[in-house]
């Protein structure tokens, strides 16, 4: 596989920088091996990036010094979560958001015979989440504040790893927990907790994407072709992922692009829908800052209409009618049932399927 021939040419650390020449179409594009960033791994195996005319580098980060690296050109493209880019945007962050990749993967859940039945009802609870920071706890803040519950001031925030979240509330440790897929869902399958907010059918998050292309902007400026390119490959292999997601689970760990099993990773690839956008990220970057600042995570004094627009670049190339007439394999095999993901949930241990970028705060 591509993954096994990479391998010899991944870069050690993220510090490593480059005097490329302006319109090249060499491209490093960061990761830290995670299930999410199955479209990543697609683009490489399923020859996305080739087809874009890139020669792709494959650079392995750590969690921890993720944001900076990309910013101070350590790699140049990737994709992740655009809440927890925000605040570094709005404190002049050097990266530009180019497309929508995924959404719908945050919760907010209570116990399934608790007493607490919505998110009015949380106010000077006890929150469980896995870090301070983390996606799962910027989502909850912009609830609670669009609930007119303050977050800083009437909640009790507590972490707990990822995977022991559902036991903090089986405990009584915490009055609710937010978390991400697959394991949101798999507490819900388990009897476990009821979903109090689900950014996957509640409104205004719904459509909201959680994870977008994400582009160092020198690199941008100076070469807009490729950074073009290597989101429409990005893209392009987000589709690929939504139609084949078990395929797309035994591209990754065949490929040792991450520790996991085919099972775990289909799981969690099933529940992170991969229907991209480009209009998506651009609405999802405004309404995340807007409640963010609600909540107090963004300044007072911040414009969100300004950091929305600087945020956010148009590609010539990219856009929402080209993803539409884009054609997409199916694999055979490549796909799963709903009684299978089921079945799979009452099996698994969360810490086995979590989706790290969205749980995770700190190294890995």
């Amino acid at each position: 596989m591509l993954g096994a021939a990479l391998s010899a040419g991944l870069v050690a650390g993220c510090d490593k920088s480059s005097d490329r020449p302006a319109d090249s179409n060499k491209i490093r594009v960061g990761y830290v091996g995670l299930t999410c960033e199955a479209p990543i791994f697609s683009a490489v195996e399923k020859g996305f990036f080739k087809e874009e005319g890139l020669e792709v580098e494959l650079v392995k980060c750590d969690w921890k010094n993720y944001k900076d690296v990309l910013a101070l050109g350590g790699y140049d493209i990737t994709h992740h979560l655009i809440m927890y880019f925000l605040k570094p945007l709005e404190q002049g962050l050097d990266v530009k958001i180019t497309g929508g990749i995924h959404r719908g993967c945050l919760r907010v859940q209570a116990a399934v015979n608790g007493p607490i039945r919505s998110i009015k009802d949380l106010k000077g609870k006890r929150i469980g989440v896995p870090g301070m920071g983390t996606p799962p706890f910027i989502f909850a803040n912009r609830v609670l504040g669009a609930n007119g519950i303050d977050p800083s001031r009437e909640i009790t925030w507590l972490v707990f790893p990822a995977g022991e979240l559902g036991l903090a509330l089986d405990k009584g440790e915490v009055d609710a927990i937010a978390n991400s897929e697959p394991i949101g869902s798999m507490l819900v399958a388990q009897g476990k907790v009821k979903n109090i907010a689900d950014q996957a059918v509640d409104m205004p998050y719904a459509d909201e994407y959680c994870c977008a292309v994400i582009v160092n902007g020198k690199f941008l400026a100076r070469n807009p072709k490729a950074s073009a390119a290597a989101t429409r490959a990005m893209l392009k292999a987000a589709k690929w992922v939504e139609t084949n997601p078990r395929a797309a689970a035994e591209l990754s760990v065949n490929g040792k692009y991450l520790a996991s099993t085919v099972d775990a990773n289909t799981v969690s690839i099933s529940h992170l829908r991969y229907v991209p956008s480009v209009s998506g990220a651009q609405t999802a970057v405004r309404a995340a800052a807007v409640e963010m600042k609600r909540a107090g995570m963004l300044k007072r004094t911040t414009d969100v209409e300004e950091l929305a627009d600087k945020a956010f670049v148009k590609l010539d190339g990219v856009s929402d009618e080209w993803l539409e007439s884009l054609p997409v394999e199916k694999v055979a095999n490549g796909q799963v049932t709903r009684k299978w993901l089921l079945g799979m949930y009452a099996r698994l241990d969360p810490k086995d399927v979590l989706c790290a970028p969205c749980l995770v705060d700190g190294k890995l």
